[in-house]
């Protein structure tokens, strides 16, 4: 499946911004099943250098410093992915849970895929003695870690609501799991904190999540959002899951950046020197190559892919 993405941000600030550094994650990554066929992002203003870089997980991240005083700053990023993974494993496939443990302890590698970097408290996923309580029931004795975790996240799509106004971004993690209430964010951390606890190496996945309009619907334009979702690692490689939808990870998800939270995979972060108030504005399109486009969206990609040749 080929995938055309576009992800819009833009900000209007009530008073003008002069000094705002920022750092972009927006363009997929390459391996494991995708591969980036094209990717562009335009900003507005266009400040006067760009930085690019990989950060240690692998995640492509534009830094600039924009000291142009202004109202409001766009950012849209453009990007064409080819999505080929492999069918799920069989639920209750797989080492057993103890030893992939004992597997993640003893694995020497300290590379950016290493399970030691996602198997400890992370700044925005702590270990909670009641999150790791509630893990122990999916995983009894001898069983597959895959199938432990797969029983683990439909659980989680079962007794947690999804309701965008429980939480916030910076919403604790015990906070959101005691609400038993909040966003794919949250859904993510507390699987993760689950699997850490029980001493399991899971990370969190940032990306998009293609959606179906209804039946004789029209496709809206900028209707998809970004997603989150959790990598387990087990028998040497590591397993989407999506516990907001309670689904394996597929041909529907495209990944962006893995890190240990959210704190390193956010698609934009920063700081703005200003006062007052401002107005966010985010649409996210994720549409097949064989569905038309939202018009008014084709249209702003053009744009910014002419904007980017001249």
């Amino acid at each position: 499946m080929i995938y055309t993405l576009r992800h819009l941000t833009a900000y209007r600030y009530r008073r003008p911004v002069r000094f705002a550094r920022c750092s972009l994650r927006l363009r997929p990554q390459d391996g494991e099943g995708q591969t980036v066929l094209e990717s562009t992002v335009s900003l507005g203003p266009e400040p006067r250098t760009r930085t690019l870089r990989r950060d240690y997980f692998g995640s492509e991240t534009v830094s600039f410093i924009l000291d142009t005083p202004h109202t409001e700053f766009r950012v849209e990023a453009v990007s064409r992915v080819r999505v080929e993974r492999p069918p799920l494993p069989e639920p209750e496939s797989g080492p057993s849970w103890e030893a992939v443990r004992e597997a993640a302890l003893a694995e020497p590698s300290l590379g950016p895929d290493a399970p030691a970097h996602f198997l400890f408290p992370s700044a925005r996923v702590p270990l909670v003695p009641a999150v790791t309580d509630y893990a122990r029931a999916s995983f009894p004795p001898g069983r597959s870690a895959y199938g432990g975790a797969v029983a683990l996240m439909h659980r989680i799509g079962a007794d947690f609501r999804f309701d965008s106004k429980a939480t916030t971004v910076a919403t604790p993690l015990a906070e959101s799991f005691a609400l038993r209430a909040g966003v794919c964010q949250d859904f993510a951390h507390i699987m993760i904190a689950a699997l850490r606890g029980l001493g399991l190496p899971a990370a969190y996945v940032g990306g998009y999540l293609r959606t179906t309009p209804p039946p004789g619907r029209p496709r809206l334009r900028g209707a998809d959002a970004s997603h989150a979702w959790v990598a387990l690692w087990c028998d040497g490689r590591w397993h989407g899951l999506d516990p907001t939808n309670g689904v394996g990870v597929r041909d529907h998800h495209i990944v962006v950046a893995r890190g240990r939270d959210y704190g390193d995979v956010s698609p934009i972060d920063g700081i703005v020197s200003a006062s007052g108030s401002q107005k966010l504005k985010v649409e996210v399109d994720v549409v097949p190559e064989d569905e038309p486009m939202p018009e008014k969206a084709a249209d702003e990609i053009r744009a910014v892919r002419e904007a980017v040749v001249a």
